[in-house]
């Protein structure tokens, strides 16, 4: 049986049975406080009725430590009922924000959207389709309060009692039906504000590449205009929200003055008592509080909603790659097969590509982001073998790996021969502590060609069967570039590593260079062989 759909509706459902229990000792605690609130008029009338109108002080007395224990329990419902919705609420959000977190960061990857924008799905979508259980204590405590309103009502009236639920179902059902376009709006603020949020960590990532090409103006141009059109959509909610709570203010005052006028009848008629007559008056005007709370619960669900639908698309998106389920052995030997490149177990090969989209699709491939139907390892499909697997038996190391914030050894490991292959040594000559240095961020306060031989000492510290490295020297000078290129053929010596760059210095120590042109390789041999071939020639010699 194929697994139902996730929609918006699904979030939101399974944000609630997440905490089930929480969710409904809450409503438990918050109902406990409302429907104290009722009785605190529907005491006061008895002790009207009981005290003042015979002069009894006696019962005066008893009446007013009566309204005091339930205030005693209308306070402790109150602090921890609410305390508890709000944790609860909390938790949900939290949980979603995994759900979002482990979807991003899925090995069969497929994620839509910008860095920014999921990042607003798992930061202010999450928590405002958390808010879910919060909608869900307090509209079962103001029906709750409703329901004990209308009770005492019927037992002092049958009249007064019917106005009472046919009039709440009337009000319920009109706010229902003007809260249906909140839905909408929220869907769409949500989305401009991920989109701002998006451009701005578009600009905050690359400013220097802004900086460096003079784009400043063009990025500001770029961001005022997502967050003017976040802004117009949040104001366009705000004013249906107001336009909203003003209809339904209206509404409820109504139903509230024909609730005082049926009362105030029979009070004068004689058919209740003074004391009924008070606390029919002093719920009339406790209903305001469960009634408002009812019709508020409109633009908190139709946010929440909105906020779940954008958490469904992500979570429904489909997988980038397939993902297997068999297992790698424990030591390939490393031949391998993609496409039309071959490489023999423990070769170290050299590919130069005529175009960066072959470079890209590529990588692409060994990386198991994207599928294809010729990735062999051994013999094996690797298309069949689970995925963290298949990447720690072929390693790709991109050209823009990034370093993360921690000491250096944190993010290379403390393995010295390959520190030595990546010429990180001298990196680490240079930095105050060695090993033990802070870095920030991706790396930022390193020069290019310091992140560069980190990085490269992170993927050799691995020492994967098969190795895949991308542009790994750009950054470094010439005599860098000679030293690591001996190293890393001395370090993986007897071990397949795969070469895709355009530096002499690499390729002439490969012992075999591929020329790769639209998929296809198109010439074969070493260095020196291929450099009589003028498109390598174009391609790594000028």
């Amino acid at each position: 049986m194929p697994p139902a759909p996730i929609t918006a509706g699904s979030v939101l459902r399974g944000a609630a049975r997440g905490r089930r229990r929480d969710v409904v000792a809450a409503s438990l605690l918050v109902a406990g406080h409302q429907l104290s609130e009722a009785a605190v008029p529907v005491v006061v009338g008895v002790v009207i009725d009981l005290a003042v109108s015979t002069g009894d002080g006696t019962a005066l007395l008893g009446g007013l430590g009566a309204v005091a224990a339930v205030f005693v329990v209308l306070a402790t419902c109150a602090y921890f009922g609410y305390w508890l919705t709000v944790s609860t609420e909390k938790e949900s959000a939290h949980a979603m924000r995994l759900d979002v977190a482990g979807r991003v960061l899925h090995p069969a990857g497929g994620a839509p959207g910008r860095s920014g924008e999921l990042v607003s799905l798992a930061g202010s979508d999450a928590d405002r389709a958390g808010l879910v259980c919060a909608a869900i204590v307090v509209g079962t405590a103001a029906l709750a309060a409703l329901v004990g309103g209308a009770v005492v009502l019927v037992s002092a009236s049958l009249l007064l009692g019917l106005v009472v639920l046919a009039g709440v179902p009337l009000v319920l059902v009109a706010s229902r039906l003007l809260a249906a376009p909140l839905v909408g709006r929220a869907e769409a603020e949500q989305a401009t504000l991920a989109a701002a949020t998006g451009v701005a960590t578009d600009l905050v990532t690359g400013l220097r590449v802004v900086k460096g090409i003079g784009a400043e103006d063009a990025a500001d141009a770029a961001y005022r205009r997502a967050s003017r059109t976040a802004l117009a959509a949040r104001l366009s909610a705000v004013r249906f929200e107001g336009g909203y709570g003003a209809a339904t203010g209206v509404i409820t005052g109504v139903f509230l003055v024909v609730v005082a006028w049926v009362g105030g009848r029979l009070a004068l008629d004689g058919t209740i008592s003074v004391g009924e007559l008070v606390a029919a008056v002093g719920l009339a005007q406790f209903l305001i509080g469960p009634l408002e709370r009812l019709t508020g619960d409109g633009p908190l669900l139709a946010g929440a909603r909105g906020s779940a639908a954008r958490v469904a698309a992500l979570l429904a998106a489909p997988p980038a790659v397939r993902a297997g389920t068999a297992r790698r052995l424990d030591d390939p030997a490393g031949a391998l097969r993609v496409g039309p490149v071959e490489v023999a177990a423990g070769e170290h090969v050299g590919v130069v590509t005529l175009s960066p989209a072959d470079a890209a699709a590529l990588l692409d491939v060994l990386a198991r982001d994207r599928d294809a139907d010729d990735l062999v390892l051994d013999g094996a499909d690797l298309a069949a073998v689970d995925l963290d697997d298949a990447r720690r038996a072929v390693l790709v190391d991109r050209h823009d790996s990034a370093l993360f914030e921690g000491t250096v050894g944190d993010n290379t490991g403390t393995d010295a021969a390959a520190l030595a292959a990546a010429g990180a040594d001298d990196v680490l000559d240079a930095l105050p502590g060695g090993l033990a240095a802070e870095l920030t961020e991706r790396g930022r306060t390193l020069s290019g060609g310091q992140r560069q031989r980190l990085v490269l000492a992170r993927a050799l510290a691995a020492h994967a069967p098969v190795l895949v490295l991308h542009d790994p020297t750009t950054a470094v000078d010439a005599a860098t570039e000679h030293r690591i290129a001996a190293g890393l053929s001395a370090l993986r010596s007897g071990r397949t590593t795969l070469l895709l760059t355009s530096s002499p210095a690499l390729l002439a120590r490969c012992t075999r260079v591929l020329l790769v042109h639209e998929g296809a390789v198109v010439a074969t041999g070493t260095h020196t062989e291929l450099a009589a071939d003028p498109r390598y020639r174009a391609a790594v010699l000028s």
